[in-house]
């Protein structure tokens, strides 16, 4: 019987083996054909994903919280870009708006200023009516991951089934038909890859935003309080730092950021915006910044280049469903051998 049972259990183990080969394409020849276009891809979309990833590495910075909520501050972004689009006029027809570039310009940055403003606004709410109150009656670092992930499902069934009561056809299950406002058109070509238009408007962005986000943290009085809180909060507020109001900044510039990258998002993959459409984009996002280093700036930018880059060559070497797994497989690789991520600093020890 135990003869039979190794048997059986081989053979069960050589099936499932068998199975996973014929769902892996390990297309190889895919990747070198077509490595450089699936580079400037991934790189447009890690830079969505850095973006996202600055939030988190901010928060968690100042108060060590990793806001698992982030991810529906981003979502929050995607309907605001979305309501701001046809405020102005416009409407899901599925048509690309074609009057001119400098007024695509103009209502990119209006729906792109909306956008921030509604989840900078939300975020500011996330911290004022979740996290204040825990912080003044000394809450365990537990007490505020359980709230995170709580308020997260708060704000998704928010938009699920509160919004749709408010604004009829806003929210609910359905995904919202796209409004689109730019179409991808071939601007230059690298090695022979194909660099649209959209592709330049979100990498270039991303980096300007990054800079800026890390100028004001290493070169102004607030990023010196916001340095000072994440290395001795105590200390800081006897130098007379107000941390209720560096924390209470801190999660405004990430919730700017998500906003902004829901509008990028919206022109790169223009059929996500649903009320659980920020949830995986939010844990890659977090990937990102774990893997450049959480709580340091420049890392969450490289973590999410590096993962966008490492992620697209992965769905065409082993299939598009294992996309997700490969950026999940790349975090562990990188730990394994550099534990505190690639830069591997703390927002208190940042200098320039």
């Amino acid at each position: 019987m135990i003869a039979t049972a190794l048997v059986d259990s081989t053979a069960l183990y050589a099936g499932g083996v068998d199975v996973l080969a014929d769902n892996i394409d390990f297309n190889i020849e895919g990747l070198t054909k077509s490595f450089w276009q699936l580079t400037v891809d991934g790189l447009s979309y890690g830079a969505i994903y850095a973006l996202v990833a600055i939030g988190y590495t901010l928060v968690y910075g100042v108060l060590r919280l990793i806001n698992f909520a982030h991810s529906e501050i981003f979502m929050l972004g995607l309907f605001g870009q979305y309501v701001a689009l046809m405020l102005l006029g416009f409407a899901p027809s599925g048509n690309v708006y074609n009057e001119g570039v400098a007024m695509t310009v103009v209502y990119l940055g209006l729906a792109m200023l909306f956008g921030m403003a509604v989840s900078g606004g939300a975020a500011v709410g996330l911290e004022r009516v979740a996290y204040r109150p825990l912080r003044k009656r000394g809450a365990k670092p537990l007490v505020f991951l359980i709230t995170a992930i709580g308020m997260s499902f708060v704000l998704q069934e928010f938009v699920h089934y509160v919004l749709p009561r408010i604004w009829p056809g806003l929210g609910g299950t359905n995904a919202q038909q796209p409004i689109k406002l730019v179409q991808p058109v071939e601007v230059f070509t690298v090695f022979g890859a194909t660099v649209t238009n959209v592709t330049i408007v979100i990498i270039v962005a991303a980096l300007l935003l990054t800079a800026a986000t890390d100028m004001l943290i290493n070169r102004s009085k607030f990023g010196r309080g916001i340095r000072a809180v994440a290395q001795d909060p105590d200390t800081a507020t006897l130098m007379g730092v107000s941390r209720e109001r560096v924390i209470m900044l801190t999660f405004l510039i990430g919730g700017l950021l998500a906003g902004a990258a829901a509008l990028l998002y919206a022109l790169k993959i223009p059929s996500g915006i649903i009320y659980n459409g920020g949830f995986i984009l939010g844990i890659k996002a977090f990937c990102a910044a774990v893997l450049g280093g959480i709580g340091n700036l420049r890392g969450a930018l490289i973590g999410g280049l590096l993962l966008g880059v490492m992620e697209n060559y992965g769905q065409v070497v082993f299939g598009t469903e294992w996309r997700d797994v490969v950026a999940f497989v790349l975090l562990i690789a990188v730990l394994m051998f550099r534990p505190t991520g690639i830069l591997g600093e703390s927002l208190g020890k940042v200098r320039v």
